[in-house]
């Protein structure tokens, strides 16, 4: 049961991700997948993560400790998710 609401919790991450994603982007990402590289596939830069993690602050109201922050947060929308949420449940 315990595994069940973990996975929903994380699939309301992953969606909050990817609008907040879109937003930043300004176009419609159907396709974005857990998996979708976010500098490779989608073009983010580096004002763009400011204003995803800006986004995400306030969707989650949660602080994002910047010098925690690193590159491999951002390899994919699944790993972005998994540190949102880690920095929720803290």
């Amino acid at each position: 049961m315990t595994r069940t609401i973990d996975t929903a919790a994380q699939d309301r991450t992953i969606a909050t991700v990817r609008e907040a994603l879109a937003d930043v982007l300004e176009r419609e990402l159907p396709d974005l997948g857990g998996d979708a590289r976010l500098f490779d596939d989608y073009g983010l830069d580096s004002t763009g993560v400011l204003d995803l993690l800006m986004r995400l602050e306030e969707a989650f109201d949660v602080e994002f400790d910047t010098e925690e922050l690193e590159m491999h947060h951002f390899a994919t929308v699944r790993t972005l998710a998994d540190y949102v949420a880690a920095a929720a449940s803290a």
